[in-house]
């Protein structure tokens, strides 16, 4: 945002500017145990949303990704992401490249938007939803600083059952 702020003035002056932030699906999804992350992803979201208001008389745009879970070393040690759906990194750049390209005010999975969907229709059913995937999937030996997580984190059926459930959904 700071480095944002520093550039609108740069962009206004030439008329024109696009901005493209990387949120996350968890915004749209509202996974369990992320809540510090997904409420600074929100805040993001909102902060864009209001901005843009403010400065699309100046030709300045934004796009906001709501990017999925992406196959990097950050996510290796929690070996139970091996079971979920991810993206690679050459595809997580290529959304980015489709923001600047296209232009589009969001970037979404279909994961992502049935979750925004399925929260505004039902959000008592998908608060009961989101607490049994906190049951199943506990906080990650990784999270709790255990130094070798692969023996602690053996995926059980009902974590693999789960994740089948949601492979292939972002595309």
């Amino acid at each position: 945002i700071k480095m944002v702020m520093a550039l609108l003035p740069h962009m206004r002056e030439r008329g024109f500017g696009h901005v493209v932030n990387v949120s996350s699906i968890g915004v749209q999804t509202n996974p369990p145990r992320f809540s510090a992350y997904v409420a600074s992803k929100s805040a993001l979201d909102a902060w864009t949303r209001v901005v843009s208001s403010e400065v699309i008389g100046d030709g300045i745009s934004f796009t906001t990704i709501h990017m999925p879970l992406v196959r990097t070393p950050m996510i290796a040690p929690t070996k139970l992401y091996d079971h979920f759906p991810t993206i690679s990194p050459e595809e997580a750049g290529d959304l980015i490249c489709e923001a600047l390209r296209a232009r589009p005010k969001e970037i979404n999975t279909r994961l992502g938007t049935a979750g925004e969907v399925l929260h505004a229709l039902a959000p008592k059913a998908m608060d009961q939803i989101l607490h049994m995937a906190y049951k199943v999937f506990p906080d990650s030996a990784a999270s709790k600083g255990q130094k070798d997580p692969a023996e602690a984190e053996k995926a059980s059926m009902e974590q693999i059952a789960m994740a089948n459930i949601m492979k292939g959904v972002h595309w």
